[in-house]
């Protein structure tokens, strides 16, 4: 079968590439063609564009970056008819491949949407729109189902991908040697993957260093970024290393956590954690009054509860973000609580094998009738 797919960031493009190893066992002829990351290429994927090209964080920063969007919408949809997919493959990316949904719906291409848009945040009318383009939807939240529901629409829900790359896991013995490090309790810091979010979060995860002696604080890098956006940090003394991150998270006592996929990490691998955001004031003025939901994070969306405290805006500043995170350092009741919501979001989310039932889904959808 001839598969295009589409991932555009780094975490989707880690879940896209395991969803790629799993369709492999199911179909031995398989190929694919798109846009993706490194972690796809090296999975067989030929691609037309590297996601890195494309990226934009923020409605003002969408806006002013509209024209590169628009060109690569046109090249992708000028390449998906040149390669004629037996299906196409979306992976999160909600703005670009709700439109890419559309084009391959309006020229009979089979729509596969693993991990959705989160139209259950804002616009929750957008339903309709992906009920309406997209052929087979697999969900990885555990309240999504009952929302897609309301909408007369029955999705799989195939569990949490995490959960497939964390059980693939194994720590490194000599992380503190490799890394040149003390023994002292370490910060996790997770600024983001994005060039435009790591500017924003860093300067106050820097700011709070020197109110914390005996414990030292690593970020966890990533490596398509340009060096320098992690330049703050060092000039501070702090260790920035690369492709390192489940290891930081492994032997951490702590982390201050970027909102998005991390904080999910973060609470699989049971560390403590303070959540933060801050984007532009317009971009922000604008994403408070659409979205809908009461919280940020994944980790308090699927318990439905607060579980880890959320600093937004205004409310992450160096003074809270510091007496937030010497709660979660030692022995508190606070930490205490963070750990056992934790337990409940890991009962919520399950233990399926999320890249094997979607692979098998996908597979099974494209032959029945062959058989």
């Amino acid at each position: 079968m001839k598969y295009y797919v589409i991932a555009g960031e780094r975490s989707g493009d880690m879940h896209l590439a395991n969803l790629l190893h799993a369709l492999k066992v199911e179909d031995q002829k398989a190929y694919f063609r798109g846009m993706g990351g490194d972690y796809s290429i090296d999975e067989g994927l030929s691609p037309v564009a590297h996601y890195d090209e494309v990226a934009l964080m923020g409605f003002v920063e969408v806006l002013f970056g509209f024209r590169k969007v628009l060109k690569y919408l046109r090249l992708v949809k000028n390449d998906i008819l040149d390669y004629k997919p037996d299906a196409l493959i979306l992976v999160d990316y909600g703005g670009f491949n709700m439109k890419i949904a559309k084009f391959a719906h309006e020229h009979g291409i089979a729509v596969h949407y693993y991990i959705p848009p989160k139209v259950w945040a804002w616009n929750q009318s957008r339903a309709y729109k992906l009920k309406r383009y997209v052929d087979h939807l697999y969900s990885i939240l555990p309240f999504e189902p009952s929302f897609f529901k309301k909408f007369d629409w029955e999705v799989s829900y195939v569990g949490n991908p995490l959960l497939d790359q964390i059980n693939k896991f194994t720590p490194h013995d000599f992380f503190y040697q490799k890394n040149e490090i003390s023994y002292k309790p370490i910060v996790a810091l997770l600024p983001g993957s994005r060039k435009q979010e790591v500017e924003n979060m860093l300067e106050n995860m820097v700011g709070i260093l020197p109110a914390f002696p005996n414990v030292q604080f690593m970020i966890a890098g990533v490596k398509n970024l340009p060096t320098e956006v992690y330049d703050p940090a060092r000039k501070s003394g702090i260790k920035v290393i690369f492709d390192q991150t489940y290891d930081l998270l492994h032997y951490a006592n702590a982390a201050v956590v970027t909102s998005g996929t991390a904080t999910l990490e973060t609470a699989l691998f049971n560390v403590p954690q303070v959540v933060v955001y801050k984007t532009s004031s317009i971009s922000y003025a604008i994403a408070k009054r659409l979205i809908k939901v009461p919280f940020i994070s994944l980790v308090n969306l699927i318990a439905e509860k607060e579980v880890v405290k959320e600093l937004i805006q205004g409310d992450y500043n160096r003074e809270v973000l510091q007496e937030e995170l010497k709660g979660l350092l030692g022995s508190s009741q606070h930490k205490e609580a963070v750990l056992e919501g934790y337990k409940l979001v890991k009962e919520k989310i399950g233990e399926e094998k999320a890249s094997e039932k979607t692979a098998k889904l996908i597979y099974k959808s494209l032959t029945r009738f062959m058989q």
